[in-house]
């Protein structure tokens, strides 16, 4: 072992341990002009891709494609297009094939030709003459309600129905608006004499509501296939601007390098000699976390390997192997692509190809379990038992069978009925103290205090003997569904309060944090000095230290409308102030939005003052934004106004990596701590959540599908609905898997809210 890790380590240009998106990227970058990108294309950033997005949807409305935006917008009803346009960026493939109204009409379940105008007759197509005959004789003598009822379908137009004769008869048959629209049990079976009356004609009465309701999955059909149309009418001209944008300027996004990667070894011109010259270089294929891959990165994998169970190939005496390792139970990134059924296709698929050549094939699974103990591996069974996320697979192992363990399920901290109002003093986000997120918080970080301060934890030593030491905070590891519910900021707040050390939310989003903030407000001043509020911000930041007081000596009463001008009035009282805003004013013009940031960060001792006001951890925000200047510089004209609007648009998250923290508690959600462990988690976020929405752009039958709101769902796609809540919910409880199995040897499980006891309940 010794050896063969000496052998590893020392390979010549080093081990190639990377994504697949880099290497696809790799790949490109000496094929460019077989794959038609630049030689020195470059990763498209999330701000750059928005913009240009943007832009194309701008230069649509104002060039020869204007009509084409405003049939899109007739049907749209969100607050901007930036996510759609993503969506359809995300599907181009899918906008290469022609719409047809035949494909329209087989993908969405409704008859061939038939118009809007159609819907009417159908409902009523003039043999409903004898029957309300009938309906008006035996309800003469019921309730008023019946009487209506047949007064009702009487004033119909059975010749020549009209859209209003239509939307009364669905208004009599059918539940309005619901998901699933069928007929209504009328007459009401506990109306008697109503229910007795009705027998005579109960069933053709049943009949024609039924095709009424038939109708109606009609109307919602062709009003999501007029939503389509508009969609491919957009589509097929956004896509390719979009794409020939990017072109013109050497930009590929991710979906870019696997796409044009999976072109390139399929193309029948250049696809041979390409898989040739990879093939003299890649001996061995290793992927790992393979149940987290998508179905176009596997495409890549699978044409990379292809030689390898092609019987002989460009070195016929070198072995070459591919290693393919995964846990289905832990597939949670399904917005990234992730396809857990995918890993099961290409074992069998690489099963096949190797036993054709005579080469041998191995699937192994893990039953081991080398960090939890049995205790909390027996309640990873026990809740699992009946639940289909996992898929099949046997009960785990513990392979620290001796490692005590234990399972606290806490009593729910329960919404208070009644809430008392605020004072008009209070601040109204302030939550107030019978919150049930407030006390659950509250009760959490008393109990790691209690823990840190009386308990002891019993771990294992290398001989697997068994021994106890002190709770410290770093054998926390605190897991939420969302960091956007008050109850994670509730957390870090009651942690903060009792002195506890806590590391910190897990992503920190950049234009949210108070230095960066500081900075970007000197930085519009500086683009705009009557920007009042501005200068007033950059005065109170630490990076010239203003009180209270001396803001408001400056403001009141001044004898300007301008406060900068207020200020240079008064030189002689601020110098340093004035001095300093003097030379960043001059500088302004002339450096980058880089060079002016690292001037007020190093020369003007920005950074200094910020860190030693807002603590070490502000420093990864401030450098954040300093490697968000020099990305809007590689991709645009550097200015320092273009550089305020560029930031303002973007809502950059950086992940802090939670495993180096040291000795503090971790707080993070259940996504971000996949990887990691703690003797201790805490899953204090059990309560039910929302489903997801359905997707903006919903595949369905080969044909991308803009879905309706779904209480309007037509028949034809509550089959892919049905399918993707399907998908949502296992993806659901494997993430309750994960969470559970971060834990070594204790899981505490709390809750707050109205939590009942349901299949989303953790």
């Amino acid at each position: 072992a010794r050896q063969l890790f000496a052998r590893a380590i020392e390979t010549p240009g080093g081990l190639k341990i990377q994504t697949i998106h880099s290497f696809c990227s790799g790949v490109l970058r000496r094929f460019p002009l077989e794959a038609g990108v630049s030689p020195q294309f470059k990763e498209i950033e999330d701000t750059t891709a928005r913009e240009l997005r943007a832009q194309v949807v701008d230069d649509m409305i104002t060039d020869d494609h204007g009509d084409i935006v405003r049939r899109l917008l007739n049907h749209f009803t969100g607050a901007d297009l930036a996510d759609f346009t993503a969506e359809i960026a995300k599907n181009k493939a899918r906008f290469a094939t022609l719409l047809t109204d035949e494909m329209l009409s087989a993908t969405l379940d409704y008859p061939k030709n038939l118009t809007r105008a159609d819907l009417p007759h159908l409902a009523i197509d003039g043999s409903e003459d004898g029957l309300i005959e009938e309906i008006a004789q035996g309800f003469a003598g019921q309730s008023k309600t019946y009487q209506n009822f047949a007064a009702d379908l009487k004033a119909l137009n059975l010749k020549a129905p009209s859209w209003e004769d239509y939307d009364t008869v669905t208004r009599l048959f059918l539940y309005a608006n619901t998901a699933n629209p069928k007929s209504v049990n009328f007459p009401q079976s506990n109306h008697k004499k109503a229910f007795e009356a009705a027998e005579p004609f109960a069933t053709d009465l049943h009949d024609w509501m039924d095709r009424v309701a038939t109708v109606k999955s009609y109307e919602w059909a062709l009003a999501a296939a007029a939503k389509t149309r508009a969609l491919y009418g957009f589509a097929t001209v956004f896509v390719p601007l979009y794409e020939a944008q990017k072109l013109s300027l050497g930009l590929l996004d991710f979906d870019d390098l696997i796409g044009k990667t999976n072109t390139l070894l399929t193309d029948r011109a250049v696809a041979q000699w390409v898989l040739f010259r990879l093939d003299g270089g890649i001996d061995h294929v290793l992927v790992d976390e393979a149940q987290d891959t998508s179905p176009a990165q596997w495409d890549v994998i699978r044409l990379l390997a292809q030689e390898f169970t092609s019987g002989e190939g460009a070195r016929a005496d070198v072995p070459r192997t591919i290693f393919v390792v995964g846990d289905k139970k832990q597939s949670i990134y399904s917005f990234q692509g992730a396809d857990p059924d995918g890993f099961d296709r290409m074992r069998d698929q690489f099963s096949q190809k190797l036993r054709e050549i005579d080469q041998p094939f191995q699937s192994t699974t893990l039953d081991y379990s080398f960090r939890s103990s049995s205790a909390i591996l027996d309640v990873v069974d026990q809740v699992f038992a009946n639940r289909s996320g996992l898929g099949s697979g046997s009960e785990h192992l513990a392979f620290k069978k001796d490692l005590p363990g234990r399972v606290d399920v806490w009593p729910v901290f329960q919404a208070p009925d009644k809430t008392e109002p605020h004072h008009w003093t209070v601040p109204v986000d302030e939550v107030s103290t019978d919150h049930q997120d407030k006390q659950l918080a509250d009760a959490l970080a008393g109990q790691i205090c209690d823990l840190i301060e009386n308990e002891m934890l019993t771990e294992l030593d290398d001989a697997g003997a068994a021994f106890q030491r002190k709770i410290t905070a770093g054998d926390f590891l605190i897991l939420v569904q969302s960091r956007q519910k008050l109850l994670f900021r509730e957390i870090h707040r009651a942690c903060k309060e009792a002195g506890l050390p806590i590391a910190g939310a897990d992503r920190l989003k950049v234009s949210a944090e108070l230095a960066v903030r500081d900075i970007r407000s000197l930085l519009a001043f500086l683009a705009l000095p009557e920007d009042n509020l501005s200068l007033a911000e950059a005065l109170k930041s630490p990076i010239f230290g203003w009180s209270e007081q001396d803001l408001f000596d400056l403001a009141q009463g001044r004898d300007s409308p301008f406060l900068w001008r207020s200020l240079q009035n008064r030189e002689e009282e601020f110098p340093n102030t004035v001095q300093r805003l003097t030379e960043l004013r001059d500088l302004a013009d002339f450096k980058r939005p880089f060079e002016l940031i690292e001037h007020i960060l190093i020369t003007h001792n920005g950074r200094s003052a910020l860190l030693g006001h807002l603590g070490l951890e502000a420093a990864e925000g401030i450098d954040a934004l300093v490697s968000q200047s020099l990305a809007y510089e590689r991709s645009n004209i550097p200015n320092l106004t273009g550089f305020l609007v560029w930031l303002d648009a973007d809502d950059l998250e950086i992940k802090r990596q939670m495993d180096s923290v040291g000795n503090k508690i971790r707080v993070m959600t259940v996504h971000g701590a996949k990887g990691l462990e703690a003797p201790i988690v805490i899953l204090p976020d059990s309560a039910p959540r929302k489903p997801p929405k359905a997707p903006l752009v919903m595949a369905h039958n080969n044909v991308a599908i803009w879905p309706p709101n779904k209480d309007f769902m037509p028949d034809g796609l509550k089959a892919s609905l049905t399918d993707i809540q399907r998908q949502q919910k296992e993806e659901r409880e494997r993430l309750l898997y994960v969470a559970i199995t971060r834990a070594e040897s204790w899981l505490i499980v709390m809750g707050s809210g109205r939590i009942k006891e349901t299949d989303d309940c953790w």
